[in-house]
């Protein structure tokens, strides 16, 4: 770290969609920005005003991922920053094991904070919280595709209840007549809160204005936790406002290279964007069944694409409807058919990469995790957005640049695939 920059927030994110979504809010409130992939080394320097430390702890066991999430908040308590914040899915992506709740209360205890946040409001993306449930839209979140999620489904939309059984903290629910009443109000919610002996504030957020107000009343607090909404509003408290746009991506190194979509995830939003994308242009679909088979799925993929690669975009895609995916669940198990999908994705890309492939969009946030483990990325520079939550981003550390969109699987049109490459 650069002697003349102090690093202003630290954040670990628990995704990697998340962490360059996340980071899209921090560039374009004027922040200098970058992604680290994983804990870095201790050697790493890096001159930025907000570093997002990339894991893939969503869905691995709780200790697992309170031990890397703990060691990617230590790198940047080394790095002096000033604030912290742990990021997670603006549909609050977890189970009744977590892991949101064991990684926040293991973060606040390193940090000795005594209260924090919940909050993965987003407006921007139609997440709103309202008497402590979280909403998508005009639906509550248990009656939305989520309810379906291969993962991490989501069947109760109160996170105050969701939560409860993660953490060893008490939870309390901040309501929308305190937050509107603005930051004096909540500030008295948090005292007596805190004299009361909770230790989590699941607080509701209709607007940004309400996540600007949410960020000034937990000035003091060294931890904050939610999704990218509540990471806009401490970032208009700590910069001011700020009133610089994202900066923007350089040429790619690879002129003329081919552009292709990698897509795992399942999600309703995302089926439609391939359904969308099919009209008129080409895909390979990735099939479970024959990847369990032993059928060599990545190389019958990739003589596909032979002929095919070029500037109009290719798509290879797992899409399957939630019974379907249920029913591949069923037959080779949760973590097995999900590793089987991510394994072949990864593989192509990886090749497609080599073949020329320099515009890469892949959904999916444990896809995502893959595909840029595979690539062999350490390091992301923030670009031009395309959507809300979905910066297109490049690799500086790569061997030739490489542009990418790493895209959650609830994000986005139905056009997003066809129109992302307007805004490279």
């Amino acid at each position: 770290m650069k002697k003349d920059r102090k690093l202003l927030i630290g954040c670990v994110a628990d995704d990697f969609t998340g962490a360059t979504d996340v980071a899209g809010i921090f560039a374009k409130s004027g922040m200098k920005t970058t992604v680290l992939i994983d804990v870095p080394n201790e050697e790493l320097e890096v001159d930025a005003d907000a570093i997002v430390v990339a894991l893939k702890t969503r869905t691995i066991d709780p200790s697992d991922a309170v031990a890397q999430s703990i060691a990617a908040l230590r790198w940047l308590q080394h790095r002096g920053a000033a604030k912290f914040y742990f990021k997670y899915c603006s549909t609050f992506d977890s189970t009744e094991r977590g892991n949101i709740g064991p990684v926040l209360d293991a973060m606040l205890a390193e940090l000795g904070g005594d209260l924090t946040t919940a909050c993965p409001a987003f407006p921007a993306n139609a997440r709103t919280i309202y008497k402590s449930n979280l909403f998508v839209g005009d639906i509550p979140l248990s009656e939305s595709g989520m309810k379906n999620h291969p993962l991490t489904p989501m069947t109760d939309s109160n996170l105050v209840r969701v939560l409860a059984p993660q953490t060893s903290h008490k939870v309390a629910g901040c309501y929308h007549e305190t937050v509107k009443q603005g930051v004096d109000a909540v500030r008295a919610w948090v005292s007596k809160a805190r004299a009361d002996g909770y230790g989590v504030a699941v607080l509701d957020a209709m607007d940004d204005a309400d996540l600007e107000v949410i960020a000034a009343a937990f000035d003091d607090a060294p931890l904050l936790t939610g999704a990218s909404g509540l990471a806009y509003g401490l970032a208009r408290t700590m910069v001011g406002g700020g009133a610089a746009t994202a900066r923007e991506l350089a040429p790619s190194a690879l002129q003329g290279g081919s552009r292709a979509v990698i897509s795992g995830s399942c999600s309703a939003a995302t089926n439609g964007q391939v359904e969308k994308m099919l009209q008129d242009h080409e895909g390979f679909r990735i099939d479970v069944e024959q990847l369990a088979r032993g059928q060599d799925v990545v190389k019958e993929a990739l003589d596909w694409a032979k002929d095919r690669l070029g500037q109009k975009p290719v798509l290879f895609y797992a899409t399957a409807a939630p019974d379907q995916v249920k029913a591949n669940q069923a037959k080779f198990g949760v973590a097995e058919a999900g590793t089987m999908v991510e394994g072949a994705l990864s593989k192509i890309a990886k090749e497609l990469v080599d073949r020329g492939v320099s515009e890469l969009i892949v959904a999916g946030g444990e896809t995502s995790g893959a595909v840029v483990k595979s690539l062999g990325i350490n390091q992301l520079d923030i670009g031009n957005e395309i959507a809300p939550g979905v910066p297109w981003v490049s690799s500086p550390t790569a061997p030739g640049r490489i542009s990418l969109a790493l895209k959650s699987g609830n994000f986005g049109a139905p056009d997003f695939f066809v129109h992302a490459w307007d805004k490279l």
